[in-house]
């Protein structure tokens, strides 16, 4: 999701399809779209069809890169939510951010 300075949504995007086994995530892509459409802070999020809420490994990988980019171009990285069926798992609420 790309928000505005009032963290409104003015985009929403799907930048990556999983396979069986995982997904490639593109750090220039998130961004560029976020320069793109104005944004000033973006929510990441993804599924695990799986029903496991836990992060992976590369779940942090990732989103400590897109934090860290983020943080490079000044634009917020407010939260990465992983969706399951009946649940989410928030990187904010579980103070990884």
């Amino acid at each position: 999701l790309y928000l505005n300075n009032s963290n409104k949504v003015i985009s929403k995007a799907q930048l990556s399809v999983g396979g069986i086994t995982g997904t490639i995530v593109d750090v220039r892509l998130v961004f560029k779209m976020a320069l793109e459409k104005g944004a000033t802070a973006l929510i990441l999020c993804h599924n695990h069809p799986s029903g496991t809420l836990n992060p992976s490994d590369l779940d942090k990988q990732i989103t400590k890169k897109l934090k860290i980019a983020g943080d490079n171009l000044e634009i917020k990285v407010l939260d990465h939510l992983i969706v399951t069926e009946r649940k989410y798992y928030s990187f904010v609420d579980e103070g990884i951010f």
